[in-house]
């Protein structure tokens, strides 16, 4: 049996990688969609602060283990993610409450051109005409998916742009501090989710009750509704883990990118769990056309010249003719 490559062996963790965050993704939404639907749990804050605790718990106990080690990272830079993050959350909550579905859906696919954005800006990313064009193609893909009626107003708009533009930065900075630091997934949820469970669980309620008009200790807690806020802690824990290795892995390009076959899934999956709103033709349109942008990005990307780091030192040729060239003037003056 031939030896399995080098190549062949990050292709599989990778996918791997992929696979874990689309089903504690997908699993996570089903399961919250279920608890505030169904048995009317409508604090997300609160909840996703829950998340955090609980992932907090999990880093404790792989560390007095020894699964994680001790590493450090700056306060200064601690903060800043923590900012991002927070508002990323506390943008996506009231941009969906003050916006239509569809202008929310809107600003969820601009995430996009941002991260597209801030790459290029910060770490000089050149991107070929097909990459550009099929991320094109999944914009428009989910956007017939998803995008139905857009209305919106200014509140609703300045929500909206600190939820896109706090989302694009976290995601790019967990890349940069896991480059930067070279801290592995665990190493950075070990640093951050304490610090984001702490001001989360300190500020959720507060938010919930301006979104909700309803008390997080008011809620008539009984045995299913507690299974399944455990449930989605728990299926938290994996989300949470696996972004940030997808992220360390690939870029958060490539995360919003490909991220979006779990809205796809999202979609189908309601539809046979909740039949609520069915898969008419114009959805359908929309998925094809989205997993095809998808392949195509998948494909473009890993082309050479397909999604590289500029580099502005002369090309080498060049400089061997200007070094011969100095070579010659030199030799000249010596004669």
């Amino acid at each position: 049996m031939a030896p399995v490559s080098k190549a062949d062996k990050k292709a599989a963790v990778d996918a791997a990688a992929w696979m874990f965050n689309v089903v504690t993704s997908v699993g996570i939404i089903i399961v919250n969609k279920a608890l505030m639907a169904t048995y009317g749990y409508s604090f997300a804050t609160t909840l996703t602060g829950l998340h955090f605790a609980t992932t907090t718990l999990m880093t404790i106990v792989l560390r007095c283990l020894g699964y994680i080690q001790p590493s450090h990272l700056p306060f200064t830079e601690l903060l800043r993610f923590i900012l991002f993050a927070n508002f990323s959350i506390v943008g996506m909550n009231v941009s969906l409450m003050w916006n239509s579905v569809g202008f929310y859906q809107i600003a969820k696919l601009s995430m996009i051109p941002v991260s597209c954005l801030l790459e290029m800006v910060f770490d000089k990313i050149r991107y070929s005409r097909d990459t550009k064009l099929s991320i094109g193609l999944v914009l428009v893909g989910v956007g017939v998916c998803t995008v139905t009626d857009v209305s919106v107003n200014t509140k609703g708009f300045v929500a909206a742009f600190v939820a896109v533009w706090s989302t694009a930065l976290q995601q790019y900075y967990v890349h940069y501090l896991q480059r930067k630091y070279s801290l592995n997934s665990f190493n950075l949820l070990g640093h951050t989710a304490p610090a984001q469970a702490a001001t989360l669980l300190v500020v959720g309620p507060f938010l919930d009750y301006w979104l909700t008009e309803k008390r997080v200790d008011m809620y008539d807690y009984n045995l299913v509704s507690v299974l399944f806020i455990t449930l989605s802690c728990t299926i938290a824990i994996g989300t949470n883990l696996s972004q940030f290795i997808c992220i360390g892995r690939f870029t958060a390009v490539s995360f919003q990118v490909l991220g979006h076959m779990k809205t796809i899934l999202v979609l189908i999956m309601g539809f046979f769990f909740f039949g609520r709103e069915g898969l008419n033709l114009h959805v359908v349109v929309g998925m094809i056309i989205a997993v095809l942008g998808m392949i195509w990005y998948g494909n473009a990307s890993s082309k050479p010249g397909g999604k590289e780091r500029r580099n502005y030192s002369l090309p080498t040729t060049r400089q061997q003719k200007l070094g011969a060239a100095s070579d010659s003037d030199d030799n000249e003056d010596n004669a």
